[in-house]
């Protein structure tokens, strides 16, 4: 018998101690309890050991109305889910919260839930990190950005353990699996954000019975980010660039509310790029902005549509530097002024963004580069960077030193769940997608939607990385469909609160 076929035993619920303590508010703070969970490293192989999940519940509002637990998954892969619930009320609507417990995970390997780390001491986990260049260009940019990654993959194969061969996402779902029967629910309530989609699907295909209710929001595509990593890579530097061409299109619509929309936007925008190609523009204050800390922030920024405002300043702030009118004294602008291109905020529903510091766990390539499949060798690289370039000039390059670069260097793996993806689950899965998300295009939720056996796509006009408390309609829809299984129609297009340059 298989660790995963034994009866799995309850959770047992506890008071929150620590830094969870410290972030439950004050007001409502009994109604959070915290766990951990013990789950076999391997689920096939009990021998090799377990490791303990991190959980934090909070408790249904009317606890005797009560449906069951709604498990949260905020994506990355590497982004720690435990926090999740105290945030709850700026994602799901009362009647959610009335009817379900609401429980947060951090994932095997993520967070506080045996975090799988790589580095033995600070110094080496510094030297790795502090060379990681999200978007090389040179001819030893390149060769330190692949030497970087194969150190990388070296220090994991070292460091981390038997736990690193078993970070597939099919491991994952497997934990989901013995989490929902500790909870004591027969069938899994369950809302993933980004990457969380791809745990979603997986689950719902490893055990389609055992789903009751499922919202997939900002979703990958499945069976290509698993059958071919670097299409799928591709696909994903043409969302970014997507995402940057209707943002720049809306700037011009919408001047002067659009600091950036006087003239052409895309030609100042390529201009701007164009300039930091050649070399980095220095602030008076000491600040360097290069074409790492450019495509970064501008990355970051089309993850939140709030930021899109502060962006447009930005971008004319830079170009009045870089490109100064004529007979006019440029205005000496410092980091304070360039705020939201050189720190992007960060959301509690996000993907885990290419340049990010991985100084708490090493789990994003080891799941990565578990679930994708590269083909390619290191060497094909800047070919393949190049290429990516022509039809996405800002993130073409930026993508291919992901992933790509990463994983063929990464140490090998257990195999995971490539399909099928059509196995039909009881109620349909809530696929939700926006037009302009920039890590998940459209195109994806689309094809989700597509793949799974049983699903209803939910379509957002809407720029952003994921929508769930931002559209008062969606919310309203989801609302609906987790409590009492309605389905929103099929054809309506939802809009969301605000667009980013209402008055």
């Amino acid at each position: 018998m298989t660790a995963a076929a034994q009866a799995p035993p309850p959770v047992s619920w506890g008071a929150c101690t620590g830094e969870i303590r410290v972030k439950l508010p004050a007001d409502g703070a009994d109604r959070f309890s915290c766990a951990t969970y013990r789950v076999p490293i391997d689920h096939a192989n009990a021998a090799l050991g377990t490791i303990d999940i991190a959980l934090v519940r909070r408790a249904a509002n009317t606890p005797d109305a009560k449906i069951g637990s709604l498990f949260l998954n905020p994506g990355g892969p590497g982004a720690a889910g435990s926090t999740m619930p105290i945030s709850a009320e700026r994602i799901l609507e009362p009647a959610v919260l009335d009817r379900f417990d609401v429980i947060g995970f951090d994932p095997r390997g993520v967070g506080d839930s045996n975090p799988l780390r790589c580095f033995t001491t600070n110094e080496d986990a510094e030297d790795v990190y502090g060379r990681l260049l999200p978007l090389p260009v040179s001819r030893q940019e390149i060769s330190d950005a692949m030497s970087t990654y194969r150190d990388y993959g070296q220090f994991c194969k070292r460091n981390a353990g038997s736990l690193l061969k078993h970070m597939s996402t099919e491991d994952a779902a497997r934990d989901l699996d013995l989490l929902r029967a500790g909870v004591g629910d027969e069938r899994l309530n369950y809302v993933g954000f980004s990457y969380g989609t791809l745990l979603g699907a997986t689950y719902a295909n490893l055990f389609p019975a055992k789903v009751r209710a499922m919202v997939l929001d900002g979703n990958v595509d499945p069976a290509l980010r698993t059958s071919d990593g670097l299409a799928y890579d591709r696909q994903r530097a043409d969302g970014f660039e997507h995402a940057l061409n209707a943002f720049l299109t809306e700037c011009a619509k919408a001047r002067p509310r659009c600091a950036f929309g006087e003239g052409d936007p895309q030609r100042k925008f390529d201009e701007l790029l164009g300039s930091l190609r050649e070399k980095p523009v220095k602030l008076p204050d000491g600040t360097t902005v290069d074409l790492n800390s450019f495509v970064s922030g501008i990355g970051g920024s089309l993850y939140s549509p709030s930021a899109l405002p502060g962006l447009a300043e930005d971008l004319q702030q830079l170009y009045g530097v870089v490109a100064p009118p004529e007979n006019v004294t440029p205005k000496a602008v410092t980091a304070r002024d360039l705020n939201t291109l050189l720190k992007p905020a960060q959301s509690i529903r996000h993907d885990v963004r290419p340049d990010s510091t991985y100084t708490a766990d090493d789990s994003y390539f080891a799941v990565n580069c578990a679930d994708k499949r590269f083909g390619h060798s290191p060497e094909q690289l800047p070919e393949i960077a190049g290429n990516w370039e022509q039809s996405a000039p800002a993130f073409g390059r930026y993508q291919a030193f992901g992933d790509p670069a990463a994983c063929p260097l990464w140490p090998e793996g257990t195999e995971a769940y490539r399909g099928p993806w059509n196995r039909p689950t009881e109620n349909p899965v809530l696929v939700i997608g926006n037009y302009y998300d920039p890590a998940t295009q459209y195109t994806f939720s689309q094809r989700m939607a597509d793949q799974l056996g049983y699903a209803r796509l939910l379509s957002v006009n809407a720029f952003g990385h994921c929508i769930l408390g931002d559209a008062a309609g969606v919310d309203r829809a989801t609302a609906d469909y987790l409590v009492d299984l309605k389905v929103p129609p099929a054809d309506k297009v939802y809009q969301p609160d605000r667009q980013p340059f209402d008055e």
